[in-house]
């Protein structure tokens, strides 16, 4: 009685689906999912979502008073990188407990 190599392909197929149905799902979800980031001690605020598209910024009064308009861009620019940077920590952590820790490439 020899042994049927693909015994456990049906298995393997019904798991394999059911963890894409949840990526599905989680990458529906995400942008629901928001981060704020901030630069210039709070000065400029980033909120991003888990789509990675910023979804609003906001600058303190002052900054816009400063004249300084190459470090109100340097700040927006770093205040943006650090909600990115928070969201898509995040998006990595919710992926790492449906996936098991089991890396998927091409995401997050």
């Amino acid at each position: 009685m020899s042994k049927n190599p693909f015994g456990n392909m049906g298995n393997i197929m019904r798991q394999a689906q059911a963890m894409q149905d949840r990526l599905a799902k989680l990458q529906e979800q995400a942008a629901t999912k928001v981060a704020e980031g901030s630069a210039g001690g709070g000065m400029v605020t980033v909120k991003a979502n888990g789509a990675m598209e910023i979804v609003s910024v906001a600058i303190h009064p002052d900054a816009l008073t400063s004249g300084d308009g190459e470090l109100l861009q340097d700040m927006v620019t770093a205040a943006s990188n650090d909600a990115l940077r928070k969201v898509k920590d995040l998006m990595a952590s919710e992926m790492k407990a449906i996936t098991g820790g089991m890396p998927v490439p091409g995401l997050f």
